[in-house]
């Protein structure tokens, strides 16, 4: 990140600076922002808000949406000026940053009143990870819990005479699908492209391999299974019925499958009803599987899917930091996620709640197969992370990039990629 001396400088000055957000009105009231990213979220967001306030009717919580980039752009700015929103949302790729630098608030004992253990009670390992600080201790209250999986199209599998993916599927069957369908359809076959999350990671983790090792101190970019699921994610691209890299830069892979040019790609839960709504000329056509399987890994036994999660989190400063403390307690309570995950937008992190999600598609007339995002858990891999990442993903993608614009052998990107990151890291241990 750019700014970091002056987040830093920001850190320094908080006793003298306080939020101007959330103060007194002329109703009395506390008035309090909750900035989100997603608009398709914003009605259950309103949901939790609104149970809360009429428990508490002199509080008003007012969600606010921008775009993802919009989001990150003005929390780091209110973070210099220590005007942050009063509650947020938090992502795995910033949480270490923003909690590194002392500019959210605590929240490991914030149920130590009721529940000691509420944390380890209620959430999954992963789910907690997530919301975790470089030092283990809590600055969110977890919120929800995702994976990813495969999404195909009916009609090109019915087209091609091929059968639907389904729990047994290997990478062997992928690959033979997608060549029968771009055969008989013309249509490309799975659509692999350069992403980590969304694209080589599950890969990586199914064949046996890792991006970092257990304690984030290294990276795994010189194991055989890291290299196996390397070799097999980007050879996909050699294929006539994958689109090359130069393809993607102009149109998404989600966009090219509504849009019927292909017939696979990844995708993730939280998106799923967005697509349900906004293609209703897609409705029927297509389904969701499980993530293929790595038919002979180097270890395991083939079976990962990248699993994520956000969580809520407030500022550590500020005069409304007490209140919103209460609000996020609240938030993280099974009451409030199960409202959450009614609205099938997102699956709450609480253990129990995720019944309502899945129960969103078929109130809503959506017939897919949403129940195998439950099974996916059992093999669920943290969504990678250390608190050098914003410093090495961007360089590590640009090796990637090299792979595919045939600049380099994936051999040399591999060992440059190892170098970059275990570099990077080094660095942020040795507080540089």
């Amino acid at each position: 990140m750019k700014r970091v001396p002056r987040i830093a400088a920001a850190v320094l000055a908080l006793a003298l600076l306080l939020s101007l957000s959330g103060c007194g009105a002329a109703d009395g009231k506390t008035h309090l922002k909750f900035q989100i990213w997603d608009v398709a979220q914003r009605d259950s967001m309103q949901a939790i808000c609104d149970a809360y306030t009429a428990k508490n009717p002199d509080v008003v919580i007012e969600v606010q949406v921008t775009s993802w980039a919009e989001y990150w752009t003005k929390l780091e700015a209110a973070a210099e000026s220590n005007t942050m929103p009063d509650i947020f949302w938090m992502h795995t790729n910033q949480i270490l940053y923003y909690s590194d630098f002392g500019m959210l608030a605590d929240v490991t004992d914030l149920y130590a009143d009721e529940d000691p253990n509420y944390y380890q009670n209620h959430f999954s390992e992963i789910s907690i990870g997530n919301a975790q600080g470089s030092n283990g201790r809590m600055y969110g209250v977890p919120k929800d819990k995702d994976n990813i999986f495969l999404v195909y199209n009916k009609e090109m599998f019915d087209a091609a005479g091929v059968a639907y993916p389904d729990e047994t599927w290997t990478w062997d069957d992928l690959t033979s699908a997608s060549e029968q369908i771009y055969n008989s359809t013309g249509k490309y076959g799975f659509m692999a492209y350069n992403d980590d999350q969304m694209g080589y990671w599950s890969f990586v983790y199914q064949a046996g391999g890792y991006i970092l090792n257990d304690d984030k101190t290294k990276a795994g970019f010189d194991q055989p299974g890291t290299k196996k699921g390397m070799e097999f994610y980007v050879g996909m691209q050699d294929n006539d019925w994958c689109p090359k890299q130069a393809y993607f830069a102009e149109t998404a892979p989600g966009t090219a499958f509504f849009s019927e040019v292909g017939s696979m790609y990844i995708e993730g839960n939280w998106e799923l009803m967005n697509k349900c709504i906004n293609f209703p000329n897609m409705d029927g056509k297509w389904d969701i599987a499980p993530m293929p399987k790595c038919p002979d890994p180097v270890s395991g036994d083939g079976r990962a899917t990248i699993s994520n999660g956000l969580c809520y989190s407030t500022a550590a400063h500020g005069k409304t930091r007490d209140i919103a403390l209460d609000v996020i307690k609240f938030f993280g309570t099974e009451e409030a996620q199960l409202l959450a995950s009614s609205y099938g937008a997102a699956i709450s992190a609480y253990n129990g709640t995720e019944q309502p999600y899945f129960d969103a598609f078929e109130k809503a007339g959506y017939d897919l197969n949403v129940g195998i995002v439950m099974d996916q858990f059992e093999y669920g891999i943290q969504n990678v992370n250390n608190a050098a990442r914003p410093k090495w993903k961007s360089p590590v993608l640009d090796e990637m990039n090299k792979v595919y614009n045939g600049q380099q052998t994936l051999e040399e990107a591999l060992a440059n990629m190892q170098e970059i990151v275990d570099t990077e890291t080094a660095k942020k241990l040795a507080g540089d």
